[in-house]
C-alpha cells in the first residue's frame, strides 16, 4: 500500500500514526496537493489527501474510509475501536469533535495563508474560530472527566485523532486557541507525542520513518 499526502496534513498523520499503532505495513509518499498538484492527479484526479493507493490498485480517499478500511486488516496488531457499545459511542463522540477541530483549524489557516488579506472576512474567521474553540472545550472536558491510559496498546481512534489535532493547531494556529485553557487536551497530546508511532510520523514535510 501507498499511503498519498504531506504529514503536515492533520487527516494524513492521523493515518500514518494509527497504521503505526496498527502494525501494517506501507509506504508513504509526501506529495503536496499543492506544490505536487499535477504529480497527485495523476495518482488521484480529485486531489484529495490522503490518497491510499491499494494493494489492487484501488485509490482510497478520506482519513476515516482509509482507517475503516484498515480495520478488515486480519494481519493488525490490534483494533483501534473498542468492542463494546458504550465505548464505541464514546469513541465516535470523540472523533466527532477531534475531526470537527482538524476542519476548523485547517480552514483558518487557508483563510490567513492563502486568501489575500484584503479578501479576508472577519466574520466568518470569528465564525471557524468559534467552532474550533467549541471542539476544543467538548474535547478538553471530555477527557478531564474520563482521563485515559496513553499508551500504544491502548489508544483508540478517537484518541489518537485528538492527539494529532491539538498538535496541528498548537503548530499553526496557536494564538486561537491558548494552550494553558485547555489543559486536559494539552497533557493527552504531549504524552501521545512520544510514543514510537507518533515520532515515526512528525507534523512537517518529512517522510515516515520506521517506527522503534
Amino acid at each position: 500500500m501507498q499511503l498519498i499526502g504531506m504529514l503536515d496534513s492533520p487527516y494524513v498523520r492521523r493515518v500514518t500514526v494509527s497504521f503505526g499503532l496498527l502494525g501494517l505495513p506501507f509506504e508513504h509518499r509526501p506529495v503536496s496537493v499543492f506544490r505536487h498538484f499535477d504529480e497527485f492527479r495523476r495518482i488521484n484526479p480529485v486531489v484529495k489527501a490522503p490518497s491510499l493507493v491499494c494493494d489492487d490498485g484501488t485509490v482510497l480517499m478520506d482519513s476515516s474510509l482509509i482507517l475503516e478500511y484498515a480495520e478488515s486488516f486480519p494481519a493488525r496488531r490490534r483494533s483501534l475501536v473498542p468492542a463494546d457499545a458504550a465505548g464505541l459511542l464514546h469513541d465516535l463522540y470523540i472523533v466527532g469533535l477531534a475531526l470537527a477541530a482538524c476542519e476548523k483549524s485547517v480552514q483558518l489557516v487557508y483563510e490567513r495563508q492563502l486568501r489575500p488579506a484584503e479578501k479576508l472576512h472577519m466574520p466568518w474567521v470569528e465564525r471557524i474560530s468559534g467552532q474550533l474553540l467549541a471542539a476544543c472545550t467538548g474535547l478538553d472536558a471530555a477527557y478531564a472527566a474520563h482521563p485515559v491510559q496513553v499508551a500504544s496498546e491502548t489508544l483508540t481512534r478517537g484518541d489518537v485523532a485528538s492527539a494529532v489535532a491539538w498538535h496541528f493547531i498548537q503548530a499553526m494556529v496557536p494564538e486561537t486557541v491558548p494552550a494553558g485553557d485547555f489543559p486536559a487536551l494539552q497533557n493527552l497530546s504531549a504524552r501521545a507525542e512520544r510514543l514510537p508511532a507518533f515520532r515515526a510520523a512528525p507534523h512537517g514535510e518529512g517522510t515516515v520513518q520506521p517506527a522503534e
